[in-house]
């Protein structure tokens, strides 16, 4: 049974972080007829920690409050992805796996858990920010850039910041049943379950090609998103047979037209929906999709979340 939950904290700790671990974990809701988890902080670098926002922190605990825990969550904090960390608490957190603990990663707190060997053959997850970062330092784990979090029991790695709201709720409703966690999200005034992945919050500019014929072409393309075109098409624009075209375009860009013109579709797709009160028939028909049930579909397979939904997310349920 999930009973006893650590955070343990580093200086530099974030304290939005740092805060969702105990808001889930540390609110008394016994009123309510809610479990009542042993909940504490402790440090791994002294009694007396700085975090990034400027202030300072006096924690009660030590790592020998890791011992007992049932969960140690882990937050993010400053530098975690170049900064060495503490061989004790390295080893306290495999200590705590192979006794049967949980652990769990806020955002970048996954470095910890990664330096600690705890990820190694596993996949997990990150903000997407550093998720290059982190495949590139620990070639032995596998980064999932584009979801909220993963449950590789028992190593839970959640994505950025709010993720860690949605990892920590997942492990109440797996332990506790579903009725449990969305009691607990409705008191914290959140959804117990978030659709989509992180692919839905991360900026991509429009991708540029360094090579100016097919770069006019590129242009043309972004301008021209709702037509039908063929390699042919573009090909003859560029001055170029078909097959050197698509060699070109593949060397310049990384990927062939039809995946180019596919993403920028999406992403056209996104700033509609972001900022206008377009139908999605609208939306559609003005990024090339035709109808509003393919443009879904393909909305889906890239942002792994629906139209309407992404709507709701970024403009409120009412624009929706």
């Amino acid at each position: 049974m999930l009973q006893n939950v650590a955070a343990v904290l580093l200086d530099g700790v974030n304290p939005f972080e740092m805060a969702v671990v105990c808001e889930v974990f540390g609110i008394d809701r016994s009123d309510e007829g809610l479990p009542v988890y042993d909940f504490a902080v402790a440090s791994a670098e002294g009694p007396v920690l700085r975090s990034n926002a400027g202030f300072s922190l006096q924690v009660e605990h030590g790592l020998e409050r890791l011992e007992s825990a049932d969960l140690i969550a882990v937050p993010a904090g400053s530098c975690y992805e170049t900064r060495p960390f503490p061989p004790g608490l390295l080893d306290a957190l495999r200590r705590g796996v192979d006794r049967g603990a949980r652990v769990l990663s806020v955002c970048s707190g996954v470095f910890v858990l990664a330096a600690a060997g705890l990820l190694d053959g596993r996949r997990c997850a990150v903000h997407w920010h550093h998720a290059a970062e982190l495949a590139r330092q620990y070639p032995r784990l596998t980064v999932e850039p584009d979801v909220l979090y993963v449950d590789e029991d028992p190593v839970i790695t959640s994505a950025g910041t709010a993720a860690g709201i949605d990892a920590c709720l997942h492990l109440v409703r797996k332990e506790q049943g579903p009725e449990v966690a969305n009691r607990i999200a409705r008191r914290m005034v959140v959804p117990p379950h978030r659709d989509g992945g992180q692919a839905q919050f991360i900026e991509r500019p429009l991708p540029k090609a360094p090579c100016d014929t097919v770069g006019e072409v590129l242009v043309w393309m972004e301008e021209n998103l709702e037509r039908e075109v063929t390699v042919e098409q573009l090909a003859a624009r560029a001055h170029m047979a078909p097959r050197t075209f698509a060699r070109r375009f593949q060397q310049d860009t990384g990927t062939t037209p039809y995946r180019w013109l596919l993403r920028q579709r999406v992403l056209r797709a996104q700033e509609l929906l972001e900022g206008t009160d377009e139908t999605m028939d609208a939306i559609a028909a003005r990024t090339g999709f035709g109808t509003a049930a393919a443009m879904r579909y393909q909305f889906v397979r890239a942002i792994g979340t629906t139209p309407n939904a992404y709507r709701r997310a970024f403009r409120g349920p009412r624009a929706a």
